[in-house]
C-alpha cells in the first residue's frame, strides 16, 4: 500500500553521452517521484532511454543536468557514509538473469556477499538461516543453496537475482526489464511474486518494462517514456480508461484483446517513420515527426508535461482536443 511519502524525486533529470555524431540526450529533463510502498511502471519502447534512467538512480552513471533526490537530499552530494547506506537501501534487479550472475559463485555466496559487504547478521549461524529465509520467500529452497547459475533455468535464475537484491533489506528496488528474456509462462509467476514481497517487506519499486498490459497490472502508476523524456504520466487505470497523448494511444492500440470480436473490430493506430535519433535532437516535440496531430506549434516548441485531469500529466500541446 502506497504512501504520501515521497521516497525517491527526479528534478529535470538529465543523462547524456558523447558519441562521434555529437550528444547523445538519453534522458532529457525528465521529472518523476516514487511514494514509499508505491509501483511505479516505467514504459516505452527499446532506446527510448528507461534503462539509462534505472542506472543514473543507481548512480552507474553520472547526471549531466538536475537532481537524483532519494528521502530528500541529491545522491550526488553524498559522503562515503551515505554512499554506503544507499548502496543498501536501493537495489537493482537486472533484466539478463543469465549476465547478472556470476558463473563461478554457487547461489549461498551470491545472497551472501551483499550481508558480509554491510555487516548484516555478523554471526555465520544467523547468515546461513537468513540465507535459506530468503531463498524460501523467492521460491527456491535449501537443495539449490550450493548450486551454480547454469544449473538454473532463466526463471530460478530471476528468483536467485531477487534474493541477491533482497539480502541486503532494501526500500527501494529498481526493476530493470526483470521479466523480458524469460518464457511468458514463467513471466507471470515472476510478477507475482515481486506483488508478494512488496505486500509483504513494504518495498517501494520501479518497474521498467515495455510490456503495457503487464505494467498495468503490478503499477500504481504509469509513467511513458518517448525519446528521452516523459509523454503521459497517471494512475494506472486512468492511463487505460483516458489515453491522452497520441504515442500512448499508439502503444495502447497494439495491446492484444483475448475477444476476437473485439479484437477484429478495433483499430490499430499505425506510426508512420522512424524514431528519430536521441543525438542532437531538434527543437519542438519529439513525437511531432510521427504523430498525426502534429501542428506548427509543436514543431517549434517542446511541450512541457502538464497536469489535465486529476493526477494526469501530458506533454502535448493539444491533449485533450
Amino acid at each position: 500500500m502506497s504512501s504520501n511519502e515521497v521516497i525517491l524525486e527526479l528534478k529535470d533529470l538529465k543523462t547524456w553521452f558523447k558519441v562521434e555524431a555529437g550528444t547523445l540526450k538519453a534522458v532529457n529533463g525528465v521529472d518523476l517521484t516514487i511514494h514509499k510502498g508505491e509501483t511505479l511502471g516505467l514504459v516505452g519502447e527499446s532506446g527510448c532511454g528507461k534503462s539509462t534512467l534505472g542506472r543514473t538512480i543507481m548512480r552507474l552513471y553520472k547526471p549531466d543536468g538536475g537532481q537524483v533526490l532519494y528521502k530528500g537530499k541529491d545522491i550526488w552530494k553524498y559522503k562515503k557514509p551515505e554512499i554506503k547506506t544507499f548502496r543498501k537501501e536501493v537495489q537493482m534487479i537486472f533484466q539478463d538473469p543469465y549476465a547478472s550472475l556470476d558463473p563461478l559463485n554457487i547461489v549461498h555466496d551470491v545472497v551472501e556477499e551483499g550481508m558480509k559487504i554491510h555487516k548484516l547478521y555478523p554471526e555465520k549461524e544467523a547468515r546461513e538461516k537468513r540465507i535459506l529465509e530468503l531463498l524460501n520467500m523467492v521460491g527456491l529452497n535449501q537443495e539449490h543453496e550450493y548450486r551454480f547459475p547454469h544449473e538454473f533455468s532463466g526463471g530460478q535464475r530471476q528468483r536467485v537475482g531477487i534474493a541477491r537484491a533482497l539480502s541486503v533489506e532494501p526500500e527501494l528496488i529498481v526493476c530493470d526489464e526483470p521479466i523480458s528474456a524469460l518464457d511468458v509462462s514463467i513471466q507471470a509467476q515472476v510478477v507475482n511474486l515481486l506483488k508478494d514481497l512488496q505486500k509483504k517487506l513494504g518495498l517501494s519499486y520501479l518497474f521498467i518494462t515495455h510490456d503495457l498490459s503487464m505494467v498495468k497490472y503490478i503499477s500504481d502508476r504509469i509513467a511513458v517514456m518517448y525519446l528521452g523524456g516523459i509523454v503521459e504520466l497517471a494512475e494506472s487505470q486512468e492511463l487505460f480508461d483516458h489515453t491522452m497523448h497520441p504515442y500512448t494511444k499508439a502503444l495502447m492500440s497494439a495491446i492484444p484483446i483475448a475477444d476476437p470480436d473485439v479484437e477484429q473490430k478495433r483499430r490499430r493506430i499505425l506510426l508512420s517513420g522512424d524514431v528519430p535519433s536521441p543525438v542532437n535532437l531538434e527543437a519542438g516535440c519529439a513525437f511531432c515527426k510521427r504523430c498525426g496531430q502534429a501542428k506548427d506549434k509543436c514543431r517549434k516548441e517542446r511541450p512541457k508535461l502538464t497536469q489535465v485531469r486529476p493526477g494526469h500529466f501530458v506533454a502535448c500541446h493539444f491533449a485533450g482536443e
